[in-house]
Order: C-alpha cells, then structure tokens, then sequence
C-alpha cells in the first residue's frame, strides 16, 4: 500500500478510506457480521483509514465498527479512525450543530460506541451558520488538548469558509484544520478543482 500523508500533518493514510456508512445495513440488507468483515477485510488488505459518523444509522454504524475494532486490538494503533459531527441526531433543538455543547456531548457517545478513548480524525460535518467559527473551533481544539481526536478536518466547507476556518485557528493558535471532504466524482469536479484545491495547497 503507498500510504500518504494526511494533507502536511505527518500521519500516514491509505489513499483508499473505508466509509462505513453501511446503508444495506440500514436498508436491511446486511446485517452486523457482514460490515464486520468488510471492514476486517479492508484492514486485510493494509488500509488503515476508515471513516464514520455519529448519525450514520442512528448511531448503529458507529457501534459496528467499535466492534470490529475490539476484534482487532493488536492492529487498533495502526489506523486512523475518523468521525463526524453537526448532523441532527435527535428532536431536541441542540441535537445539530456545532456548537460548543453539541460537540463536547456528541463526542462523548461517539466514543462509547466505538468503544475508544480517542479517535484520530474528528470531521464537522457541514459548516454551522449558526454558531461563530470561534467557538466551534475552540471546542474542537479543546478536544485535541484533551487528547480525545488527534486532529481536526472539515466537510462541505467552500473555499471561502475553509479559508475562514484557518484565519480563526491561526489567530488564537489553535488546532489547524488537517483535511477537507467534499464531494468530488466525474460528475462533480467544478468546485474542487476551480476553487478548493488551490486554497488547499495554499
């Protein structure tokens, strides 16, 4: 496998990321065992980065891969699990967002489904128009002190918001964003390749 650096942070991942959003499991179409190995499988075949999120299946899918990950303790430090968080989880108003309360609870069930004491990569889900980037970033930025994620990316940012983002972290030190996930296929290039990637590589 020809691992490669997680954007200029030194961590080395897969090219290939393990999504776990499952939905045949969610449709009913697999069931535990068969993620199970899927993700046994991949891990097989030296991918060492594998992505969740905390509304996937209301949460199902991040405690499958919990499981998955207990089964393999001895190859546990040598990947790079990831998760999200902003999407509404519940019916309550403070069950979306990213905002300081939001994140510091959510980050806490995230961690006991998957049955970790940390995760290495935590994503915001989408950009929170309601909540200043200051106090999002701080939150998350608190996480990595407390050694709850090594490392803080984002999802869906434009170009402008991701360059936002960096502005605030740089100004109060905090922690940089270390990567961006954004849809990019043959059928969606405009905004990456025209706007994201140049700022990227700024």
């Amino acid at each position: 496998m020809d691992y490669r650096t997680l954007g200029r942070f030194g961590v080395k991942v897969s090219p290939i990321c393990l999504g776990t959003a499952f939905r045949g499991y969610w449709a009913g179409q697999s069931d535990e065992k068969t993620c199970i190995r899927v993700i046994e499988t991949a891990v097989d075949h030296g991918i060492n980065f594998i992505d969740c999120a905390n509304f996937y299946f209301a949460g199902k899918c991040e405690e499958v891969l919990g499981k998955a990950l207990k089964g393999m303790k001895d190859k546990r430090d040598n990947l790079v699990i990831t998760s999200k968080v902003w999407s509404r989880i519940g019916k309550e108003p403070n069950d979306q967002g990213a905002s300081r309360y939001h994140i510091m609870r959510e980050i806490e069930r995230t961690l006991k489904r998957l049955q970790l004491d940390h995760i290495d990569l935590y994503l915001l889900h989408h950009f929170d128009p309601d909540t200043p980037l200051d106090e999002t970033l701080g939150a998350m930025s608190d996480l990595v002190q407390q050694g709850k994620i090594r490392y803080i990316g984002a999802c869906n940012y434009t170009a402008a918001q991701v360059v936002e983002a960096l502005w605030v972290g740089d100004t109060h030190q905090w922690a940089p964003l270390a990567c961006l996930q954004n849809q990019y296929s043959l059928l969606h290039r405009g905004e990456v390749e025209q706007e994201l990637s140049g700022r990227c590589r700024q």
